[in-house]
């Protein structure tokens, strides 16, 4: 894969990541709203299922950006 592409992968790891921290702190202070527009209202568990899956997207998304960050750093090297 080349530079562009790694950079691409580093802004959708950044997008997923900001989305779905925001949709955690969203959750954390209002439990009944519905967040991330309804998309997650199948999970299990109810408000701590939600949580858990929120929680773990965004972990997702920061590895993401970060293992891209460094395959872009060392392609510039």
């Amino acid at each position: 894969m080349g530079k562009n592409a790694w950079v691409g992968l580093q802004i959708v790891g950044i997008v997923v990541m900001v989305a779905s921290a925001q949709a955690v702190i969203r959750l954390l202070i209002d439990h009944s709203k519905s967040q991330v527009w309804g998309l997650l209202d199948w999970v299990p568990g109810g408000w701590g299922g939600q949580l858990t899956v929120l929680v773990v997207l965004a972990a997702a998304g920061a590895l993401l950006a970060g293992r891209a960050n460094h395959k872009v750093k060392l392609l510039e090297a």
